[in-house]
């Protein structure tokens, strides 16, 4: 059943660009077609291909919606869209086999066992399982059948190793330690587990499921399994770029070729997302680098512009997976495939069960301290766009709700987003005592602009605005302090 294996990948565009792929319907032809893939753009670098066939997006089943409601969903999204896709030659078979796609990891719903019908649930996945061998051992048998081939597990004790590990009475092995075992005799299989160290990655089928595969000539194989038993999982971390970058340096292992995480700063938007040095990183927004050069993997990162996704697997981690055979991906596809994932550019501010922030800017008004307002305005000189940093903790900015990377829309009333630096540098300064700030994150902003919506402060609604109240101090300088980066200005208001 591997190749009814669908792609999970999550596409990231600037505002007035396009993800670099047609979605089209064509006469004779099922489903919703990738065609026209531009060489270079964000779908043909994270793996699609023409003919793909889309399957979800954002977590929807759109395999039999009309084409025209799934173009508007892609539209709906914005910027960002998770797509699921298969190719397709499997898509023709699934159509033909009447495999039911609208599954994660499709499979039949139905098979008979025993001359009942039984449904196939949980128990119809293959399983990868990892066993430490305990003092008192693995806690199962094997057993098999004389003059058929096949070894099935027995006697696996309650609370023991194995089942722990996902393991059950009467699953039948497929593989140990990444090599099938399928054809293998009974002794050749019981050899193979003594001369393995103290521990064992095996993959697990319940008979009824591999009767099936078997009937349909279809290989079970381990990027069909289920990750969810195993004791170290990959991580899906979610970086927003500060003013100096993500904070962290890739760089390409010369012997393995990997691309690895170092140098992560403290206090990054890396350290913070929880990129730690040594990990592996594995794709980039859906995209899988393992094949991929270390040019390419830094093209990825640079093309997802303020915002990217990453898979990662620390190095214990990272050696389970290569013991079972697999990809890490294997566990993005089961992680992002589930029937309700969240979207990318939500789950970058919500990693827990998503639920969309809304789309609205923020009117902060603050009274001046003798601290000043406590925050930067950080720009480029002559050019459009001005950013909020460090914010100071406990001051008047921070009381009143700015934050690190907040794009300044108004000030004291006056729309900036075309003003100079210098223009919005001399507003701020004419203000006196007091302050008002239209500001939005950077993911609102580019969101209500890639809809074409103004960003005013009716977005606000009827609810209640932030504000603090604090005593009225002299004014204050602004004073131009040196930057990384040629011609930044970076502006602190100040007593």
């Amino acid at each position: 059943m591997s190749g009814f294996v669908q792609r999970v990948m999550a596409l990231t565009k600037r505002p007035g660009q396009t993800f670099g792929f047609f979605l089209r319907a064509e006469q004779g032809e099922a489903g919703h077609l990738v065609r026209c893939l531009d060489m270079g753009g964000a779908a043909e670098l994270a793996g699609m291909r023409d003919g793909d066939r889309i399957l979800r997006v954002n977590g929807t089943f759109v395999d039999d919606l009309p084409h025209q409601r799934v173009v508007e969903l892609v539209k709906e999204r914005g910027v960002s869209v998770t797509f699921s896709v298969i190719d397709a030659a499997s898509y023709e078979r699934a159509k033909t086999e009447g495999v039911d796609l609208s599954v994660t990891h499709p499979r039949p719903p139905a098979v008979a066992a025993g001359g009942v019908l039984a449904a196939l649930g949980p128990a119809g996945t293959p399983r990868l399982c990892y066993l430490v061998k305990a003092s008192a051992g693995y806690g199962f048998s094997l057993r098999s059948v004389l003059g058929e081939l096949g070894v099935f597990l027995t006697q696996v004790s309650s609370g023991g190793v194995a089942e722990r590990a996902g393991a059950r009475t009467n699953d039948r092995l497929l593989e140990v330690n990444g090599a099938s075992v399928e054809q293998a005799t009974h002794e050749q299989v019981v050899e193979r587990i003594r001369v393995a160290d103290d521990a064992l990655m095996f993959l697990l089928v319940d008979e009824d499921t591999y009767r099936y595969y078997q009937t349909n000539q279809m290989k079970v194989g381990a990027g069909l399994a289920t990750v969810k038993h195993l004791p170290h999982q990959p991580r899906i971390v979610y970086l927003t770029k500060g003013p100096e970058g993500y904070g962290f340096l890739l760089r390409e292992d010369p012997k393995t070729k990997a691309h690895l995480i170092k140098d992560v700063d403290v206090g990054s938007p890396a350290r913070r997302g929880g990129l730690v040095d040594g990990d592996r990183l594995v794709a980039v927004d859906g995209a899988a680098l393992e094949s991929q050069s270390h040019e390419a993997a830094v093209e990825h990162i640079r093309r997802a512009g303020g915002a990217c996704c990453l898979l990662v697997v620390d190095p214990d981690t990272d050696r389970m997976y290569k013991m079972a055979g697999v990809s890490p991906m294997l566990y993005w596809e089961e992680t992002k495939g589930s029937a309700s994932p969240p979207s990318y550019s939500d789950a970058i501010h919500l990693p827990a069960p998503p639920r969309p922030a809304p789309l609205k800017p923020k009117l902060c008004k603050m009274q001046k301290t003798s601290a000043g307002y406590g925050f930067h305005i950080n720009g480029i000189r002559g050019v459009c766009g001005q950013h909020i940093e460090e914010v100071v903790q406990g001051g008047a900015a921070d009381r009143a709700g700015l934050q690190d990377g907040d794009v300044v829309v108004e000030v004291n009333s006056v729309n900036v987003e075309s003003s100079a630096h210098e223009e919005v540098v001399a507003l701020v300064h004419r203000s006196g005592a007091s302050l008002e700030l239209l500001v939005a994150s950077q993911r609102v902003y580019d969101r209500l602009r890639a809809r074409g919506a103004p960003i005013t402060p009716t977005l606000l609604g009827p609810g209640p605005r932030v504000q603090t109240q604090a005593t009225v101090e002299e004014g204050f300088t602004v004073n131009h302090l040196p930057s990384k980066c040629a011609n930044m200005i970076i502006n602190r208001i100040e007593p």
